[in-house]
């Protein structure tokens, strides 16, 4: 692991998913937050709530 530079800000990019499977009988939903200057960095989670309902 490299670990990010702390004097240059990185844009990250965040994407939403909604995952099916079981052709179609079971689906998730899915985050996946990347850094747009590396196709290595990237965090998927599938334990996705909206944030207005964290507090």
């Amino acid at each position: 692991m490299v670990p990010a530079e702390s004097n240059s800000p990185r844009s990250l990019q965040s994407r939403s998913y909604r995952i099916t499977v079981d052709e179609g009988r079971e689906s998730f939903y899915a985050l996946s937050i990347e850094d747009a200057e590396s196709e290595d960095a990237w965090l998927m989670s599938d334990t996705v709530v909206a944030l207005e309902n964290v507090r």
